[in-house]
């Protein structure tokens, strides 16, 4: 049996070029911790959420699990449609807080997200202490490879946008290859987070940082798919632009849970 702290939450919708590839990075991943010698070492576990992929996505994980060498350690929900981004992560939280996982990650499954950044975020919290850990593509400049220059200049500014508009500090603050401590979701109220597309991320950041939960920025370089097909919209960027004023609202106005005391 395949025992673990942590777990690697990826939503998908269409990912069949990507999905049995992902999975197999992320379990070659077995690494050493200060916590457990080289030949126990660490693993992760992983939760698909499937909004109904037509292309099979969710029929390739299913196939995988019957597999021995993925029991125990690969987890599928299916959802009925394209039910939004924060969602689909949300269903994943709740899934986890409801087993013993302490760090619970947020992915990706078209490999711009670099599985061998995942202990990197999992160091950041298990071992430095810090409450979220973000994969951030601009807190070391822009480290982005293969998006289109419109695309770049638009994820950048809309990170500036935030921070100017809130004065929340992080530099990548719609990122979304994120570690977060357990306490972390057990403390913010999922029900209460209101966006489902890009916004989402944002919310999930800035409601941590209101708490009160120490947050640090893990440098990563971002990589466009190369293949599937991207899942953003202008939509999705309209959701964020106007969504980041009510999360200023928010911020002078709502009560926010307080911060829970360190066991």
């Amino acid at each position: 049996m395949h025992t673990s702290d942590s777990i690697v939450i990826i939503p998908t919708y269409n990912e069949k070029e990507n999905i049995e590839k992902i999975i197999r990075a992320i379990f070659g991943l077995e690494f050493a911790t200060p916590h457990s010698d080289q030949q126990s070492g660490k693993c992760f576990h992983i939760l698909i959420i499937d909004d109904g992929s037509p292309d099979g996505t969710a029929a390739i994980v299913k196939g995988m699990m019957a597999q021995e060498e993925f029991a125990d350690r690969l987890f599928l929900v299916e959802r009925s449609g394209k039910l939004g981004l924060g969602t689909a992560y949300i269903a994943g939280f709740r899934w986890a807080l409801e087993r013993d996982y302490s760090y619970i990650f947020e992915m990706d499954a078209d490999f711009s997200h670099d599985p061998n950044d995942l202990p990197r975020l999992y160091a950041a919290c298990a071992d430095e202490g810090y409450d979220v850990a973000i994969g951030s593509r601009y807190v070391s400049g822009v480290n982005v490879v293969n998006w289109p220059i419109g695309r770049v200049l638009m994820s950048y500014f809309a990170s500036k946008y935030v921070r100017l508009v809130t004065g929340f500090k992080v530099h990548d603050t719609t990122a979304g290859f994120k570690c977060y401590r357990r306490r972390v979701l057990e403390t913010i109220e999922l029900d209460k987070i209101r966006f489902k597309g890009y916004a989402f991320q944002i919310e999930m950041k800035f409601t941590a940082y209101k708490i009160g939960f120490k947050i640090k920025e893990v440098p990563v370089i971002f990589v466009n798919r190369r293949e599937g097909t991207s899942k953003m919209s202008g939509g999705i960027f309209g959701e964020a632009f106007f969504g980041v004023m009510r999360l200023r609202w928010d911020g002078w106005t709502r009560k926010y849970p307080s911060l829970p005391q360190t066991k």
